[in-house]
């Protein structure tokens, strides 16, 4: 078994048995801290997708998460005050999830197809402007709470699971971070994934090969929007509270943290950089509340030193060539 396997087996093992440990330490709040975490991975692990095998630096990948997560805080407002939206009321997260991701994959093919028209610079900042443009819309949602967000009163119904009970929900959302970096990492193995990486080593040779850029790359997108989504609607269940600022520059900032720190293009990279971005705040928050003035010069030092991230210093051996 190798280094890689084994890191990784400890990760999962450590997921099992977090509300374990929670039980037998007395922290409860060890199972809700766990959770945010699983979402954020979500969330991280759908923007290697673009920035770590696509090369597509997106400063917008939060709009897709505070969609996902409006899509669900609405229905909840229409079901609160029994008003049906367009003719229908459900709180399934049978149903809403899915649509919740599917809102956001459509959303995602919209502006991918327009921001890929561009590249560099003018990618990361027409991604950018899309973002504050659905930020700001939902700011001047005043009918959901506008700039002060809305609250949700209660989580989706899965049929035969508690999902009000917070070790259930944990472990649900858990099963979907597992579920997602197995479909990821199936995407990345595949002709498809080879093809987007190949535009990312080399994009004039590969359309050389007959490569169509647009396909590829459109395709990535639109499944990263679709895993943001979900990682929106999981956090809007979890909160039972949204508000514009899920779909605000920095919590993109924040995603694209996660990816740096865990390592891009590794798939998971992006769950462990969750895992110390979410650490670092919860430890740092403690000393100050300016914990960002350290956690900027750690992340600075990842760059320059660890290019592969945290997880390609702990799967990879010093001067292994990485395969």
């Amino acid at each position: 078994m190798t280094r890689k396997h084994l890191v990784n087996l400890a990760g999962l093992l450590v997921l099992l048995l977090v509300p374990l440990a929670a039980h037998l330490l007395h922290q409860p709040f060890l199972v809700s801290l766990f959770t945010r975490f699983a979402i954020y991975a979500l969330a991280a692990v759908s923007l290697d997708l673009l920035l770590g095998y696509g090369a597509l630096v997106s400063f917008g990948h939060a709009m897709f998460f505070g969609l996902g997560g409006y899509v669900i805080g609405i229905v909840s407002f229409h079901l609160a005050e029994g008003l049906p939206l367009l003719g229908a009321a459900s709180n399934s997260a049978l149903v809403l999830w899915p649509l919740a991701a599917l809102v956001c994959a459509l959303l995602g093919l919209v502006v991918g197809y327009l921001s890929l028209r561009t590249a560099g610079v003018q990618f990361i900042m027409i991604t950018l402007a899309f973002g504050q443009m659905l930020y700001f819309l939902l700011v001047g949602l005043t009918v959901y709470g506008g700039n002060d967000g809305m609250t949700l009163t209660e989580r989706n119904t899965l049929p035969g699971l508690p999902t009000g009970n917070a070790n259930v929900f944990y472990y649900l959302c858990v099963a979907l971070l597992l579920a997602w970096i197995g479909w990821s990492r199936r995407v990345v193995n595949s002709r498809f994934g080879m093809a987007l990486s190949s535009l990312r080593q080399n994009r004039r040779r590969s359309i050389n090969l007959g490569i169509a850029p647009l396909r590829y790359q459109l395709g990535a997108f639109v499944m990263a929007a679709a895993g943001a989504g979900l990682a929106g609607a999981l956090w809007a269940n979890y909160a039972l509270f949204v508000s514009p600022d899920m779909a605000s520059w920095q919590k993109s900032g924040e995603f694209m943290a996660m990816v740096i720190l865990g390592g891009m293009g590794s798939i998971f990279g992006p769950v462990l950089g969750a895992a110390a971005y979410l650490g670092l705040e919860q430890t740092l928050t403690a000393w100050t509340e300016h914990w960002m003035l350290i956690l900027g010069p750690l992340l600075v030092l990842v760059v320059l030193y660890g290019k592969r991230g945290l997880y390609g210093l702990l799967v990879h051996r010093p001067g292994e060539i990485e395969t």
